[in-house]
């Protein structure tokens, strides 16, 4: 039985973990889980109405979405972990022009679901936190908690027999076997998937590899509200860069943060409340007095390329070391397709992800001496 490494727990390791076939592959997951995106995100699964131009990334981030539905069904997620309650989007004009694009786009990615212009009072009652204005609401949109998303996910793992192991490591190749080291033990293995996030350029490096990666601070904040049908609530996203994600028992989480300075700092800080309460408080209905309430805060350290695109699959000159990194802030709805795509292909030998992203060289390259 071939062996296969996983590097990273976090979206992409922990689905790929359990979609490897483990009658064909001894399966072993390291991660340390610090700094870890996922962990940290409760993420919104709505890009059907994005604007960036890479047309690469929204068919990936489209079909991502898509996925869900065998997702939930495959691994019996429930809705305390995913919930598709639909989409509220608020902006200052141009509202018809989004539910134009929505029409437009809903003819190739029909779980968008139903597209409706709401009235203030509608809004009003979608979501009772929020001031009344008008909105666009898609009923396909759906929220991903990312800490619990990875709590159910291990344990399906350690049910199919996959190893975790919660060390850093470092990576090394030697007589076509790589070699995986902890401070205390060492792992042999036939195949390697480095999915760690930013920490790919720091494990590829010794390697002899350049990759281009950034690492960027993204901080949360969550708050207790009066109101526990949070968990019913659909998500919502503003016209700046906060957005509103409900969680349960009544909960509400409002981000996220982009701090590219501070990159590995997991500290949370008074500067990313300030900012992500000033950017929310006109469009809450009585925001003194969810900001009075107690709060805490959820810090992570997402992957950035230079070209804000993902990228995932084998090296030309090594198909025994596969590589998936930069998902940005759009980790929840990319990851666990990307975990699929990878596990599809080392059980099958199904692969195509040309519709998906540029070739891998693009990001990674041999480094010159």
């Amino acid at each position: 039985m071939q062996k296969i490494a996983i590097i990273g727990g976090g979206a992409i390791g922990i689905t790929l973990a359990n979609y490897l076939d483990t009658t064909k592959y001894d399966v072993t997951l390291f991660d340390d889980e610090s700094g870890q995106a996922t962990k940290a995100s409760a993420g919104i699964i709505s890009p059907w109405l994005s604007k960036r131009r890479n047309k690469r990334w929204y068919r990936l981030a489209r079909d991502g979405a898509a996925f869900f539905q065998k997702l939930v069904s495959d691994m019996k997620i429930s809705e305390k972990i995913y919930a598709k309650n639909g989409t509220i989007l608020l902006r200052k004009n141009g509202l018809q022009d989004l539910a134009n694009l929505a029409e437009q786009r809903k003819k190739d990615a029909p779980e968008i679901g139903e597209i409706n212009l709401l009235s203030a009072k509608q809004t009003a009652d979608k979501l009772p936190l929020l001031a009344p204005q008008e909105s666009l609401y898609i009923s396909g949109g759906a929220r991903l908690d990312g800490l619990l998303y990875l709590n159910h996910m291990k344990k399906l793992a350690k049910q199919k027999q996959v190893h975790l192991v919660q060390e850093k490591v470092t990576i090394n190749k030697k007589n076509n076997l790589w070699q995986i080291k902890t401070k205390a033990q060492q792992f042999l293995a036939d195949y390697i998937i480095l999915a760690a996030g930013p920490n790919c350029k720091t494990l590829l490096d010794p390697l002899g590899y350049q990759v281009d990666l950034r690492p960027q601070k993204g901080q949360l904040i969550v708050f207790k509200t009066q109101q526990g049908q949070s968990k019913q609530w659909p998500v919502t996203m503003l016209d700046n860069e906060a957005d509103l994600i409900p969680a349960n028992d009544g909960q509400m989480i409002i981000g996220a943060t982009h701090e590219d300075e501070a990159q590995w700092d997991l500290q949370p800080t008074s500067a990313a409340f300030e900012k992500l309460t000033s950017n929310s408080k006109d469009f809450l209905q009585t925001p003194e007095k969810l900001l009075e309430n107690s709060f805490t805060y959820r810090v992570g350290t997402r992957a950035y390329t230079s070209d804000f695109a993902p990228f995932f699959g084998s090296l030309p000159n090594d198909p025994t070391l596969f590589v998936a990194s930069g998902l940005g802030s759009s980790g929840l709805t990319t990851g666990p397709y990307i975990g699929y795509l990878l596990a599809e292909y080392l059980n099958k030998g199904n692969w195509s992800t040309e519709d998906y992203q540029k070739t891998l060289d693009n990001y990674i390259q041999p480094r010159s001496f």
